[in-house]
């Protein structure tokens, strides 16, 4: 009974609902060309194809806020949208044609530097590039640092907790969020644009909407916590006799430098090799590739050689006991630029190779050399000769574990045992208690995986909020979790099916 009353507030959209739901954004503001829907009714890696009749694109949040007033009063389903870069379909309708899509790209403006309080108020269409651009210009630094900073945008950044290649030193978005304004399930408005880091009066409610995929609410501004701009950058690429050692390599840097550790990204052979492949252009700067490399990077507010001295320290002691079996110091920004385009290739290299199935797990640092040995070992078992490309933010325990098809097999047989695979891996993850979702949320791809892992009171929980704060279940419906019976609670289809 209590699914069936979730489900009754939902409507299909009327003639008489559309043409009032454009009239609110104006002339400028709405589309239903086919063309134009289909950009943004297929996510970013073209794994999910939804259907929508309308696509709106407000400029202010009143006008975000009449929008869901309307949908609130007549039951019409909303999926908040920024830049579309979702690679768990969170961003994108399902197929059923009754949800509308509220596109926050329109609401660009930077609306406040303070750089004596280090904070910038952005509303939330703001490219995640302009926002660092304007922390530049105040002469700051804001640290969150994405692939796709060039095309996602600072509210989807702040709906799926973004992390990036800067969370050791810096934080999740989470812990770069100050303040939130917030248009909530009913069209009531919360202004919680307070750009305070020390606020005991209750609830930190901003915490609720950070991570929650737009399901609670549309978020159309934050208040931005910003930081120095380091004076002197240090770059190296390593390469590590094992995994335990890449680890201890990380510890002794950390206690070299305390918080100077800025990146700290595992490099795996496989991945390398087929970097080598995929872009001829890139140079690896070491005589012989290894088995395990590491990217280090180390930052300060000193422009003077300190920093360097330290790396070159800490890189001979770790030589000398046997962690590191080769080094190079980028000597330039020039080939500190170099050094990254490796560690970014990595992302697209297996992909580019030929089927592949990516898990993005999270396990505390002590595990995850055996995490990473259990679990090689278990896609072993499954799909010999299977290609393992495990690489990234090893520094705050992130790994991106990539299973490339074994060479000249078929690529959809392959893509067939994904949830054989897959699970072997989150099995593993989950016993060494760790997350199978690191930084990529849960959108539709994991949505119902996460429920053999979850605790059950921390299922409830969750949906006890979805449920008190969209108790008509509108806002960005079947994503992250369940609550209703609607056509977004079938079966997930991908496009590649």
């Amino acid at each position: 009974m209590r699914q069936a009353a979730d489900q009754a507030g939902r409507n299909a959209l009327s003639g008489e609902s559309m043409g009032r739901l454009k009239a609110i954004v104006g002339p400028l503001g709405w589309s239903t060309d086919p063309d134009v829907l289909e950009a943004h009714t297929v996510d970013w890696i073209r794994q999910f194809r939804g259907n929508t009749p309308l696509l709106l694109k407000p400029a202010t949040t009143e006008e975000v806020a009449t929008i869901v007033s309307l949908c609130a009063r007549e039951g019409i389903a909303i999926v908040p949208q920024g830049g579309n870069t979702s690679l768990m379909g969170g961003s994108v309708p399902f197929g059923g044609g009754d949800e509308i899509i509220v596109n926050l790209s329109r609401m660009n403006k930077v609306r406040a530097v303070d750089p004596l309080n280090d904070t910038i108020t952005v509303e939330a269409g703001c490219i995640l590039a302009s926002v660092q651009a304007a922390a530049e210009d105040a002469g700051r630094l804001f640290p969150l640092r994405l692939g796709a900073e060039g095309s996602c945008q600072i509210g989807g950044n702040i709906a799926s907790n973004a992390g990036g290649t800067n969370v050791l030193r810096y934080g999740n978005t989470r812990d770069l969020v100050l303040g939130l304004e917030v248009v909530l399930p009913d069209g009531r408005v919360w202004n919680g644009l307070r750009g305070l880091r020390k606020d005991n009066t209750g609830y930190d409610l901003k915490q609720l909407f950070i991570g929650s995929e737009g399901t609670l609410g549309i978020v159309t501004a934050a208040v931005l916590k910003l930081s120095p701009r380091p004076a002197s950058v240090e770059t190296a690429v390593c390469a590590v006799s094992s995994v335990d050692a890449a680890v201890e390599l990380l510890a002794r840097c950390k206690a070299r430098t305390g918080n100077q550790v800025t990146a700290f990204e595992l490099m795996p052979r496989t991945g390398i090799d087929l970097v080598l492949k995929h872009f001829p252009a890139t140079r690896f700067p070491l005589a012989v590739l290894h088995d395990w490399q590491v990217l280090v990077e180390f930052s300060s507010g000193d422009a003077g050689s300190a920093l360097r001295d330290t790396m070159e320290e800490v890189l001979a002691e770790a030589f000398e006991a046997g962690l590191v079996l080769d080094a190079a110091i980028a000597v330039s920004g020039e080939q500190s630029k170099a050094f990254w385009l490796i560690r970014e290739g990595l992302a697209e290299a297996d992909v580019l190779e030929g089927a592949s199935i990516h898990c993005d797990i999270a396990v505390p640092l002590s595990a995850i050399a055996d995490v990473l040995r259990e679990s090689i070992k278990a896609v072993e078992v499954i799909c010999a000769g299977a290609r393992i490309v495990a690489f990234g933010h090893m520094g705050d325990g992130n790994i991106h574990f990539g299973i490339v098809q074994p060479e000249n097999t078929d690529g959809e047989a392959f893509h067939a045992r994904e949830h054989e695979i897959s699970g072997a891996v989150h099995d593993v993850t989950h016993r060494f208690h760790g997350t199978i979702s690191a930084e990529h949320g849960l959108g539709r791809l994991k949505r119902d995986t996460i429920r053999h892992y979850r605790d059950e009171v921390e299922h409830d929980l969750m949906v006890a909020v979805k449920r008190a704060l969209d108790p008509s279940n509108i806002m960005n419906p079947g994503k992250l979790l369940v609550v209703g019976t609607g056509p977004e609670t079938m079966n997930l289809e991908m496009i590649s099916q």
